[in-house]
């Protein structure tokens, strides 16, 4: 194992958690040493990344793919797993916001990322554990309005795909009083998600596309007609260079920097669960209540309760993600107050002001996407595939989502912490008196 220091990822292995565990059998991909010339050119082995890669392998490109530590590493390997249909932003808002033209134009891609994920694991292959079913619980009336609110905007949009549960049929997804009420969404899911994010590196492989991890990037260069990526012992030069560093980008492109701020958010994991698993969630959907600091969790494959949540702006680590998470899981499952957690971790996710991921073009050759606000996992697919179609002269889609205006967080880099935390505060008092 290469175990040089990196700047962002330690030594660049996995973080301890339980999908690092119990990650499917991978190869050591190599450094990026000397000089190396391809049509397309991917910083970041992340979902962004690896679906734009993916996409544009299929069309016959030479493409390669460079990343800091390991496939995965960043949020892409550590999420929650599920397969959560819309953005961080509501149509809803996202129509008061840009327009109703946009708005509609949004509601067309909203389930894409998931079926472009069934896609992938179905052509190539992929063992990841795919399940259906993401379902979002109530905890008040109030919730269940905003739900029911919901469901009949996304049907206007000719999305079905929704049903309204009531407290007696939530309880045969989530073995708890805790809800009055949800919602399923038949078209969400749940995954293994570095597990995904292995199998579509392998796929990318399999059709001439290169690899490399490892290799943290120390600088770009966007102006030249040929842009380029240098690290420490190579570089690269391509007819089209994409960046998809999101959360762990830093400094190294400052033009994108201030656009968005990395937010971490924990994850535990229990011990095997036996037959107590499907006792707890008979239906073994993913299941995320509709808080604005919200719980999520679901069941693994092995049967291990994974429950995740909490927040923490500019992306620091909490001292005790046990500690954190357990009093909130106890209110969920009250049964499982003596069972033992084998797993704790944290990830970056890259939060946008305005909770609508951002795509653009630095120079002419150039592009980006990130700022996906929590909803990485389908946002970053579809977008993956935008960025292909755009690159392979097709920008229609691409053009709607770089027109949009970006919002910089309030007090720039040096405050944009604490006026989210504030923020935060105010929509978790708002949480807590059920408003």
């Amino acid at each position: 194992m290469n175990a040089m220091r990196h700047p962002y990822a330690g030594t660049g292995d996995h973080t301890g958690s339980y999908y690092a565990a119990s990650a499917n059998p991978a190869p050591l991909r190599p450094e990026l040493i000397g000089a190396h010339e391809v049509d397309i050119a991917v910083l970041g082995a992340g979902y962004s990344g690896l679906s734009t890669a993916l996409h544009l392998a299929e069309k016959g490109y030479k493409v390669a793919v460079v990343e800091g530590a390991r496939i995965g590493w960043g949020a892409s390997g550590r999420n929650g797993g599920q397969i959560v249909n819309g953005l961080n932003a509501s149509l809803q808002t996202i129509g008061k916001r840009y327009g109703q033209d946009t708005a509609n134009f949004v509601a067309g891609l909203v389930t894409e990322g998931g079926d472009i994920i069934r896609e992938r694991v179905a052509t190539y292959g992929i063992q990841c554990d795919l399940k259906p079913g993401n379902v979002f619980a109530a905890l008040t009336d109030a919730h269940l309005r905003e739900l029911e609110a919901r469901l009949r905007l996304w049907r206007s949009h000719g999305i079905d795909s929704q049903e309204m549960l009531g407290a007696d049929q939530m309880r045969a997804h989530v073995a708890t009083d805790r809800y009055v009420g949800g919602m399923i969404d038949r078209k969400g899911g749940h995954m293994h998600p570095l597990n995904l994010a292995l199998g579509e590196a392998a796929a990318i492989e399999s059709l001439g596309g290169r690899i490399f991890e490892m290799s943290p990037v120390t600088s770009v260069e966007t102006d030249a007609a040929r842009p380029a990526l240098r690290t420490a012992r190579g570089e690269i030069r391509a007819r089209t260079l994409v960046l998809c560093g999101n959360a762990y980008l830093g400094g190294v492109v400052p033009a994108l920097e201030n656009r968005i701020m990395p937010v971490s958010t924990q994850i535990m994991a229990t011990e095997p669960l036996g037959d107590l698993a499907r006792t707890l969630m008979p239906a073994d959907t993913c299941v995320e209540d509709v808080r604005y600091i919200l719980d999520y969790f679901r069941m693994s494959a092995d049967r291990r309760l994974l429950f995740g949540g909490g927040t923490v702006y500019g992306g620091a680590d909490p001292s005790d993600i046990k500690a954190k998470l357990w009093k909130n899981m106890l209110k969920v499952f009250p049964q499982l107050a003596a069972t033992r957690i084998d797993y704790a971790w944290s990830g970056n996710f890259a939060l946008s002001f305005s909770r609508v991921p951002q795509m653009g073009r630095i120079g002419a050759n150039t592009y980006f996407a990130h700022g996906y606000s929590g909803h990485g996992v389908t946002g970053s697919h579809t977008f993956g595939r935008i960025l292909a179609e755009a690159i392979h002269g097709d920008a229609t889609r691409f053009d709607v989502f770089a027109g949009l205006p970006w919002i910089p967080f309030p007090g720039g880099r040096t405050f944009r912490v604490p006026y989210s935390v504030m923020g935060s505060w105010w929509y978790g008092l708002r949480d807590r008196l059920g408003v």
